[in-house]
């Protein structure tokens, strides 16, 4: 797969990335280290060097999972980035506590730590805050950030799900304070979101050199081999149009409907990366495919059009 770099870092990462949110679904241990190994094995055969974590991913059984695989092939860790995300916290943590969002300088740092240890890695490659927490102070994090940067603990730091007057505002802390910029924010983009086109998101993307990370790239697997898992905001989402126009592009190009929808996104100045999040082998070497499409214009505001449901103005 072609490489591209993560923001003004020095992060050389896969053109998709690998989004672990299902890696650990099981109650077992042994069930989920199972299905990470093969997940995970087949991903790096077929080029995805970005692994995409989160504490709350699957209750932290993802990252103990992924971790559990590194510890068996211990080689795989020079060739792999492995990212992930902090700052939801679940009700009833501590007991009696709301489910709410904390980027105090205290849970940034022990999250990362208890990730480190999760992860058996000695540093963690993109660090990034995971929703917008509504009391966030900008220097409090850009003090953690700095505090996790100096004591070798993180490379590089990330946002997710952050607008770009949140993003300006983080960016402006630590550049002042760690002298280094974000290197991602990770949002929802597919053919069926298009909110980070509109709103700004990828305006800023490109004119602050921020890669964007997109989650959910197939709309939850609407665009792909199927939808089983939505969120509530993506039960909405009407594809039926979308899914026709994949189609027929897909036959005449003779390649998987999957591949053509990241292809889609792959294609933009921004160098999107999308986070692809099936378990499944056999859909992580089909979504690999898309590395090798190449969009005209022409093909791309067709599927733009598609998406949209109307003609442009």
């Amino acid at each position: 797969m072609q490489k591209t770099t993560i923001g003004q870092s020095k992060l050389s990462s896969s053109r998709l990335g690998y989004g672990c949110w299902r890696l650990a679904p099981a109650g077992d241990v042994k069930t989920n280290l199972e299905i990470a190994r093969t997940a995970i094995l087949a991903a790096v055969d077929a080029g995805f060097t970005l692994f995409d974590h989160a504490d709350i991913y699957c209750h932290t059984r993802a990252e103990s999972a992924f971790g559990e695989v590194l510890r068996e092939h211990p080689k795989l860790r020079k060739k792999l980035l492995v990212a992930t995300k902090c700052g939801i916290r679940f009700a009833d943590e501590p007991p009696g506590a709301p489910h709410r969002y904390d980027f105090s300088a205290e849970h940034i740092i022990r999250s990362c730590e208890q990730s480190l240890r999760r992860l058996h890695v000695e540093e963690i490659d993109l660090y990034q805050l995971h929703r917008p927490d509504w009391l966030m102070d900008a220097t409090e994090v850009a003090i953690a950030f700095t505090s996790l940067h100096k004591s070798g603990k993180v490379r590089e730091f990330g946002v997710s799900n952050f607008s770009p007057s949140q993003v300006g505002m983080i960016q402006r802390e630590l550049q002042q304070k760690l002298e280094q910029p974000l290197a991602a924010n990770q949002v929802e983009i597919s053919l069926a979101n298009l909110t980070a086109f509109t709103d700004g998101t990828l305006d800023q993307c490109q004119a602050l050199s921020l890669t964007p990370l997109a989650w959910s790239p197939l709309a939850g697997g609407l665009l792909g081999d199927g939808g089983k898992d939505l969120l509530p905001s993506q039960r909405g989402y009407r594809v039926e149009g979308m899914v026709a126009a994949l189609d027929v592009m897909a036959a005449e190009r003779n390649v998987t409907r999957t591949a053509l929808a990241l292809a889609w996104l792959l294609k933009h100045p921004t160098k999107i990366i999308p986070l692809v999040g099936s378990v499944n082998p056999d859909r992580i070497r089909a979504a690999a495919k898309a590395d090798e499409i190449e969009l005209s214009r022409e093909d791309w505001y067709r599927l733009l059009a598609a998406a949209r449901g109307e003609p442009l103005p």
